[in-house]
């Protein structure tokens, strides 16, 4: 008989992290399910991933408009209900180069795609997992949930989001079978990494933190941060009384500009 095929869904795999995931996991036996803004990108990633011997399905949505992803994930359920879903999908955007602030709709499109729509996936996909008793999802927060750095607001505000919900999460799947993951990852080569103001200390490629995650996805771990250096620097300052760490944060050029 033969062995059944996981089924793996990424978001936002047209991006660096989520490519490399999705090579990560690409093999005989596996079937991907790859969705990403960057349809070009996106194609690229299906035809390694398919080089690899993995069956590859291409799923376009725009996850930011329930019109388009509500039915999706209605349609994730039997036999297409995904044994490992990594929540990757996200964008940034900073104060600017002046320091003017945020644009408020640029705000609410980060807002809804980076925190509103992993919830809204994790919301369908969750009790359909344990009434089956498995399955696993992987949030993608980030080092700056710790604590939020004046140049990009929104974005730390996400990331904060999607690290209490993860946590939050995992303590009333864990009973049924069904794992959550939460990845705050520091500095990985992107363009998003690229774009976001400030220093970029411990840069790590995209394949490195794949490595990384993928490992800690394996042993179901609550918590995937890297790396080490960064990821206690940035705990510090959230156990730090509020007006030394922003003073830290300035310190090591994240402060906004004026």
């Amino acid at each position: 008989m033969p062995a059944q095929r996981r089924l793996i869904l990424i978001t936002g795999a047209s991006g660096a992290i989520g490519g490399a995931l999705a090579r990560a996991y690409a093999q005989p036996g596996v079937e991907l399910i790859l969705n990403g803004r960057n349809q070009q990108l996106l194609a690229a990633v299906a035809e390694g991933c398919q080089a690899l011997g993995a069956e590859v399905t291409l799923a376009p949505h725009d996850l930011s408009h329930a019109a388009a992803l509500l039915p999706w994930l209605d349609s994730l359920q039997g036999a297409r209900l995904p044994d490992l879903v990594i929540l990757a999908a996200g964008i940034n955007i900073s104060t600017g180069e002046n320091g003017s602030g945020e644009d408020i709709d640029a705000s609410a499109r980060l807002m809804a795609l980076n925190l509103q729509v992993p919830m809204r996936i994790a919301q369908a996909l969750a009790p359909r997992m344990q009434a089956r008793g498995s399955g696993q999802l992987v949030f993608i927060s980030s080092l700056a949930a710790w604590h939020g750095l004046p140049v990009t607001p929104s974005y730390c505000a996400s990331k904060a989001g999607i690290k209490a919900y993860a946590e939050a999460l995992r303590g009333g799947l864990a009973p049924h079978g069904v794992g959550v993951t939460l990845v705050m990852p520091g500095y990985v080569e992107s363009a998003m990494a690229h774009d976001m103001p400030g220093p970029k200390p411990w840069l790590w490629s995209a394949e490195r933190a794949a490595r990384i995650i993928r490992r800690g996805i394996a042993g179901n771990r609550a918590r995937i941060s890297f790396p080490l250096p960064l990821a206690f620097g940035c705990w510090c300052l959230a156990v730090l009384p509020a007006g030394l760490a922003q003073h830290l944060v300035r310190w090591f050029g994240y402060g906004a500009r004026t």
